[in-house]
């Protein structure tokens, strides 16, 4: 792996780790992640594939008042650093993606460590910030906030630093030691994850309204002549459609609906 690609993945590495805080750019997300490291290290095929199968099993991580959810920051940008090293040693696609996702799991519950520990090193970086506004100086306001972000930043870059100089030989020694059985395994739970992630999206939109919108979608995507943009094309027609419908009834005069007349529909067979 050469200095520019290692620059690189740390940069990329730098950048979710911040997004891991500040959500706006999503560079956190396994995709997003993945994905470009999959593009600075020349591995960008294998990199969506992993960053969309892990984006699968993230789609139920979040962070919901004191509970904190695993870091997908540091499973996505590691085990991607791990997929692309072993590419690099000679390993077959299935084989480096597979480990990778093996090991996002544990990486992303290391990660709630490291986030602990940054959190609680920005604990006096609050009170400077609090001496500061006391004082009217928005200059080290800015300055410590800027340096309490980049903590987040740092505490994955470091990580993805230390993982690109680890030896292919000692990676691909590693796969090699693996038998059979664990390999045919985490290839069998790879697969297991998007239906996973599919099964969380079903249970979050489980409504009487989407129904019917989801089962029109997987006859839609049964006929081989549509391509993506055309179901794209097709799926935004048909929330523009329902919007549409949902403002007649709110407007309609003595309207006695609820305002949602799929609902309403669907109320009339029960």
């Amino acid at each position: 792996m050469s200095v520019f690609t290692i620059i690189l993945i740390v940069f990329v590495a730098f950048l979710a780790g911040m997004e891991g805080v500040l959500d706006q750019w999503q560079f956190h997300q396994p995709l997003v992640a993945c994905t470009l490291i999959g593009l600075v290290s020349g591995y960008l095929e294998a990199g969506i594939i992993l960053g969309g199968t892990l984006q699968m099993m993230a789609l139920g991580w979040a962070n919901v008042g004191a509970a904190v959810a695993p870091d997908a920051a540091l499973a996505s940008v590691a085990s991607a650093i791990l997929m692309v090293i072993a590419l690099i040693g000679g390993s077959d696609q299935a084989t480096a993606i597979s480990t990778a996702i093996a090991v996002a799991v544990p990486l992303s519950v290391a990660g709630l460590f490291l986030t602990m520990i940054v959190r609680t090193i920005a604990i006096p970086i609050v009170h400077f910030m609090d001496g500061a506004a006391e004082k009217g100086n928005f200059a080290a306001i800015d300055m410590w906030s800027i340096i309490a972000i980049c903590l987040q930043g740092i505490r994955i870059a470091i990580p993805a630093a230390a993982l690109c100089f680890i030896p292919s030989e000692a990676v691909m020694g590693a796969l090699n030691m693996m038998p059979a059985w664990l390999n045919e395994g985490m290839t069998i739970g790879g697969g297991m994850v998007a239906a996973v992630g599919y099964a969380m999206v079903i249970n979050m939109m489980a409504t009487k309204e989407v129904w019917p919108f989801f089962a029109l979608g997987f006859c839609l995507a049964a006929i081989s002549q549509l391509t993506l943009i055309a179901l794209g094309v097709i799926g935004v027609s048909m929330a523009l459609i329902y919007l549409g419908l949902k403002e007649v009834a709110k407007s309609g005069a003595g309207a006695a609906g609820s305002g949602d007349p799929l609902g309403d529909i669907l109320d009339d067979y029960e």
